[in-house]
């Protein structure tokens, strides 16, 4: 029911996503910088406020948290296609948007990836995580061609959002209609002063987490970035339209499903899958940057595409695994805030330096820095596991 629902929902996000690019293109002239702004506004909530939807999600049952957060995001999408629809949409109302959905998702994804352990136990975990993955990504193969196609036969982005607005009708109803003696539910955690600093400790204390956490940390801070870069590569440098930037994005979506279902395969998920997605991730960024051509372009956005989901599958799962249930939701909103909380960082740089020197430089560089990040996160990890020694030994 989760698989079913959450991929209609997809589907609609996604199309919701491709519009919304779309949209800011069009309504500044093409201006980068405002695509980054719009995607730094929606992830800028979690940098700020993500540990402490965690904590909200360690508190209170996990699936009526679910089904209100969805509705609300439904509201806005309607909100955002009735003012496309009349003509009265502005650059400011998209920012909103972005900014209100980055608020809703502070609480709402550490709450989803919790609630995941919740329907299958931990043991089928690692292939649950892979196979919502497979859901996640099979919709953004579908949603962006789909939206490409919608946007030329309907004249315009209004009606994307209103589709998207029905979509969560899937989603609600099958969290509505889980039976709940089936749940594996973890027990709500007492409200108590600490719990984000005990949150926080815990990561920092294990390496198994540590080291995970702060790859994504690095990586995500430009991987986020990198649906924009796809807008402003196909529209920029090879002067597609909406259709083909619809394919595009398909492209790339087409490697996450393969990497996904890969992974699915898989019963454990070690740390050289972790660092060969990472790797793999920044040099085919670095590729699609170089590519010459349109085609070579779409063809080098399927191993990109695979890296990337590889690399998500794989932290995740060693996350969760590492975890006891009760500090699932705080260390998972601490997941999803560096998961999500570069994008701020990330997007607005990759922004700019892609209306400065144009957006192949602008991709070139996150690939990069993907590379760099990689290395800095093994350095990190190892000096806090070296100072944590040596406190402990100076204390004994």
């Amino acid at each position: 029911m989760f698989a079913v629902g959450g991929a209609v929902s997809n589907v609609g996000g996604w199309l919701q996503r491709t519009a919304q690019d779309w949209l800011i293109l069009e309504l500044t002239g093409g201006s980068a910088s405002a695509l980054g702004t719009a995607t730094a506004l929606q992830f800028l909530p979690m940098l700020l406020f993500g540990m402490f939807g965690g904590v909200l999600a360690d508190r209170y049952p996990k699936r009526p948290i679910l089904i209100t957060a969805q509705s609300m995001m439904a509201v806005l999408a309607l909100a955002l296609g009735v003012l496309t629809m009349t003509g009265t949409a502005q650059v400011w109302h998209v920012y909103v948007m972005a900014f209100a959905l980055g608020l809703i998702a502070c609480v709402e994804v550490p709450a989803r990836q919790a609630f995941v352990v919740e329907m299958v136990g931990r043991r089928d975990l690692p292939n649950a995580i892979a196979l919502n993955s497979s859901s996640f990504n099979l919709a953004r193969v579908l949603g962006p061609a789909l939206a490409g196609v919608l946007i030329y036969l309907l004249g315009g982005t209004g009606p994307i959002f209103l589709v998207n607005a029905l979509t969560f009708a899937a989603v609600i109803s099958s969290l509505a209609f889980m039976r709940k003696s089936e749940l594996n539910l973890a027990d709500p955690v007492p409200r108590a002063k600490g719990q984000l600093r005990e949150g926080l400790k815990y990561v920092i204390r294990r390496e198994e987490l540590l080291m995970p956490i702060l790859l994504i940390a690095f990586v995500s801070m430009f991987s986020q970035s990198f649906s924009m870069s796809i807008a402003l590569m196909a529209r920029e440098v090879f002067d597609a339209g909406a259709s083909s930037f619809g394919l595009a994005s398909s492209m790339f979506a087409v490697g996450a499903l393969g990497g996904a279902l890969l992974a699915a395969r898989r019963v454990r998920l070690s740390r050289k899958v972790l660092f060969a997605g990472a790797i793999g991730f920044g040099l085919f960024q670095i590729a699609t940057g170089l590519a010459p051509v349109y085609p070579a372009y779409l063809a080098l956005l399927v191993p990109t595409g695979i890296a990337l989901i590889t690399i998500n599958t794989a932290a995740n799962a060693s996350v969760q695994l590492a975890t006891s249930p009760e500090m699932r939701g705080r260390v998972m909103g601490i997941y999803m805030l560096v998961f999500t909380g570069g994008a701020p960082l990330g997007a607005p740089l990759i922004g700019w330096l892609s209306d400065l020197a144009g957006p192949r430089a602008g991709v070139m560089l996150s690939g990069a820095l993907v590379l760099v990040g990689t290395g800095l996160a093994v350095l990190a990890t190892r000096l806090i596991r070296n100072r944590l020694a040596r406190r402990a030994t100076v204390t004994a």
